[in-house]
């Protein structure tokens, strides 16, 4: 048996162009056969037929056919984002010049825990990451894998720079990931602030500062991941100045607006910050994984120095290598920010502005159309690409069961959101290509009326 190519090297790119062939036809055979947004028959269907293609795992001898026949059990087997009807979560479809960038990077193979392993890609994440901090106005970023591992990183800045005393104050609305981090790293037990529709109450974070000893970390939020909206940022951070708390600022969602002349006003306040989440595989349309943590203090950073001989000792550091293992938690990554960069330059930021405007209008579009049908009730106007709606006079248990039919269907990813005391549908709008046609499809198959 001949030896199998490598995807780099001089012999690589002469290796790859014929797979990727049949992985475009995959895709595509496997995206007629799936018919929609996602495939139909539910879980068990779904497992069944991809336990079908894969066969046996590890067989005895290997089957050249192998990747046609797994990628299109995928691309089948897919919840497509870029379908107008999967519009469940904040899950955007990729850029095609940003995953063919990733593509390279998975080719080159860089690992980013020592320089001589990625000597061009450390350097090209240094400057990434400083002008999209500069971007928000802040002043340097690490590269993560989404907004949860960025709040972690959050949470653990916070507590080797205050202590582990300081106790989190964040609101009912926070991400799921913001209390998870507390408890993993050891952190008080996190005080909660009601949220009234949605977003945390201001008067209600002064009483609790007021009321608790410091220190305190408050976490604000642009961009729930329920009904995308934002925590009144400039109120709380006058709060923060006052009481001398630490301000986290979640805007994994959010971040993206800073790329729109039109919405970037919406995050008055991030800036004050002295951490703050963003995810670009959000409102950057991006292949996940590519979150960052955004620090205003870059000095802050060194509580993440880390030594290990074989990847950055001392001398080597002393003769100009750079040290990358205290830019991350994680020792083996990908060098994520050159599909970021592609981007970047490709677009700019007026044409990424564009894509948010366009799909925050698309939000607004299907707002309306939810508000003047007689038979849905609008939670309210969007803030940003999420609308939340419901049938008009149905239970929770109906909301519930209707979403779960256009799932077992496969006719379309609808999200979920408890609001108000209530269960609404969620539809949340990232992808540009989006019309008003899609917008109509998708409340008459919320209605139950559309057949597939």
């Amino acid at each position: 048996m001949s030896t199998p190519p490598l995807a780099s090297g001089p012999d690589g790119p002469a290796a790859l162009r014929p797979l990727l062939d049949t992985v475009l036809d995959a895709l595509t055979s496997g995206a007629r056969a799936r018919g929609g947004p996602l495939p139909a028959g539910g879980p068990q269907a779904v497992t069944a037929r991809l336990t079908d293609a894969l066969g046996d795992v590890l067989p005895e001898h290997g089957d050249p056919d192998a990747l046609r026949t797994l990628v299109h059990a995928l691309a089948e087997g897919a919840a497509d984002p870029a379908d107008p009807l999967c519009a469940g979560h904040l899950h955007s479809p990729p850029l095609a010049v940003a995953t063919a960038a990733d593509l390279a990077v998975s080719a080159l193979n860089p690992s980013l825990d020592s320089w001589d392993q990625a000597p061009g890609a450390s350097a090209l994440e240094a400057e990434v990451t400083r002008a999209l901090a500069r971007q928000i106005g802040l002043a340097d970023a690490l590269a993560t894998t989404g907004g949860s591992e960025s709040n972690h990183l959050a949470l653990l800045l916070a507590r080797e720079t205050h202590g582990g005393s300081v106790q989190l104050v964040c609101g009912a609305n926070a991400h799921h990931s913001l209390p998870r981090a507390a408890w993993l790293l050891g952190l008080p037990d996190p005080v909660v602030v009601p949220a009234p529709r949605g977003t945390l109450d201001p008067a209600a974070l002064d009483a609790a500062l007021t009321a608790l000893p410091g220190p305190h970390l408050v976490a604000a939020t642009a961009g729930t991941t329920d009904a995308g909206l934002i925590d009144p940022l400039p109120e709380i951070a006058g709060l923060c100045t006052a009481h001398g708390a630490r301000l986290h600022i979640d805007a994994a969602y959010g971040a993206g607006l800073a790329f729109s002349d039109r919405h970037r006003e919406k995050l008055a306040g991030l800036q004050a910050a002295h951490t703050v989440t963003l995810d670009l595989h959000k409102l950057g349309w991006q292949p996940a994984a590519a979150g960052l943590l955004a620090v205003a203090r870059p000095r802050d950073l060194a509580a993440l120095h880390h030594r290990a001989d074989y990847l950055n000792a001392e001398d080597d550091t002393d003769a100009g290598l750079p040290d990358l293992l205290g830019r991350s938690l994680r020792t083996t990554r990908r060098p994520d920010l050159l599909k970021a960069a592609v981007t970047l330059r490709t677009l700019g930021r007026t044409g990424l502005g564009a894509l948010v405007d366009q799909v925050c209008a698309r939000a607004r579009e299907f707002a309306e159309l939810v508000r003047e049908h007689p038979g849905f009730d609008l939670y309210d106007r969007p803030t940003i690409s999420t609308v939340c709606f419901r049938p008009a006079g149905a239970s929770d248990d109906t909301v519930a069961a209707l979403r779960r039919r256009l799932l077992h269907d496969g006719r379309a990813v609808l999200g979920r959101a408890r609001l108000d005391g209530r269960l609404w549908l969620k539809a949340t709008l990232l992808n540009p290509h989006t019309g008003p046609d899609a917008l109509a499809q998708l409340l008459k198959l919320a209605e139950g009326t559309t057949p597939r």
